[in-house]
């Protein structure tokens, strides 16, 4: 791929987010639904793949207190805007949520799990006011609208598709065409990348001054620490545990529900959370350049989206495990690390915590990220110290196109029956 495709490819796919994206997403597909009918409707139908249901199931729903789909969907059907894509939920004012939480009861939605859908990513509405009725679909992509023939139609989100022919191969692109281009990319085209992990830090500060989720990002800030010995003893107050505080302070907001917008990576707010403020903080501690703070959150997006290309959209392996990947890309380069070093990061990274199941999107997120972004700045680090998982190693090999496709590989193909399990477990408790 050329460097104007591949700068196309990181401005499609790393985009604003208000809340998380499958919840938003529906609502959406509903708000464009309801756009068509030209009417609030008085019948709602939802039809969801099992990986959007899992991951809609429990999460905060900005500006609601509430969790879940029934209260996205109203959303979605009284004051949501196509227009607004995955920031749909803008105009959610209280005087609208409230209006909502009372719609949801006189109009409850009928939400089912196709669980033949043609995608892992799919999402059908239909919606019916007296005799008139209006449906739209989502598939491949969270704002990917499609017809009934599966074609894209009047949708802002380009599902690139880069494997080759034989479906393996990764095509064109590989880790070092990504490299290659972090490092030859006009900084001026990629500034876009700053501002959207400002954007994130941004959410992440709004979590220290409330008790969102389980607290973990509040609890390692600096204020905090300062006021508790024993925390200060146990993590104490370094680039480290900003970075971790930082991170994981974002997705608190985020999975519960905070009116703050994300930058967004593949689809996943938590994914360009975890890929571009371990970055971003570690280039503002250091003191590194603009330019090589941009180079490294390009090579950060990049791989994760590289990653994701395979992996796909929606899967039983955790998000942050790849995003992750991506941050310890781009510390390791701004620790000085050349593509020798990003590669043994990047095998690092795959030989530790690439079992990481994603069951749902919810507060809980945030220790996941903790465990990733931590796992990363390590793998940096030992990468640095030419000290990395070899060939001899479980799915380590020699080759880090091939090391990546075999992690892609377990959470594409090889976790679809641990994905029904979860998904089973979680719709069958108590």
């Amino acid at each position: 791929m050329t460097n104007h495709e591949l700068l196309d490819l990181l401005r499609c796919e790393v985009v604003p987010a208000i809340g998380c994206t499958e919840p938003i997403a529906v609502a959406l597909c509903v708000a464009r639904a309801k756009e068509k009918l030209g009417a609030e409707p008085d019948k709602i139908l939802v039809q969801l793949s099992k990986n959007v249901y899992k991951n809609a199931l429990a999460v905060g729903i900005p500006n609601t207190g509430m969790t879940g789909l029934p209260i996205a969907i109203a959303l979605g059907a009284t004051v949501g805007r196509s227009e607004y894509m995955l920031e749909v939920l803008r105009d959610a004012t209280p005087e609208a949520v409230a209006y909502a939480k009372e719609y949801m009861l006189r109009v409850p939605a009928d939400i089912q799990i196709n669980y033949e859908a043609p995608s892992m990513l799919y999402i059908h509405a239909e919606v019916a006011c007296g005799d008139k009725k209006a449906e739209a679909t989502i598939q491949d992509g969270h704002t990917n609208f499609v017809g009934e023939d599966g074609e894209t139609v009047n949708g802002a989100e380009t599902v690139k598709q880069l494997d080759g022919e034989d479906g393996k191969s990764g095509g064109a692109l590989t880790l070092k065409r990504v490299y290659d281009f972090a490092l030859e990319v006009d900084i001026e085209d990629v500034n876009f990348l700053i501002d959207g992990a400002e954007m994130n830090k941004q959410a992440a500060e709004t979590s220290f001054a409330n008790e969102y989720g389980h607290k973990l990002g509040r609890l390692l800030h600096s204020s905090t620490l300062k006021q508790t010995p024993q925390l200060q003893q146990l993590f104490g107050d370094t680039i480290f545990t900003k970075i971790v505080s930082y991170t994981c302070g974002a997705c608190d907001a985020r999975m519960s529900g905070a009116m703050v917008p994300v930058m967004s990576n593949s689809g996943s707010g938590n994914q360009g959370i975890s890929c571009s403020v371990p970055v971003y903080l570690y280039a503002k501690e250091n003191n590194c350049s603009r330019e090589q703070t941009l180079r490294a959150l390009a090579l950060s997006n990049l791989t994760v989206i590289y990653i994701k290309q395979s992996l796909g959209r929606l899967s039983a392996l955790c998000g942050c495990v790849v995003a992750a990947t991506g941050s310890a890309a781009g510390i390791t380069l701004l620790m000085g690390g050349k593509y020798e070093e990003i590669t043994y990061a990047i095998k690092n990274m795959i030989a530790n915590i690439s079992g990481m199941i994603c069951d749902g999107a919810k507060p809980g997120c945030a220790l996941k990220v903790t465990s990733g972004v931590s796992t990363a700045i390590f793998s940096a680090y030992l990468a640095m110290q030419h000290s990395y998982a070899d060939s001899t190693e479980g799915i380590v090999e020699d080759d880090i196109d091939r090391t990546i496709r075999n992690l892609t590989r377990i959470g594409h193909d090889g976790m679809q029956v641990t994905d029904d399990l979860i998904l089973d477990i979680m719709t069958h408790k108590g």
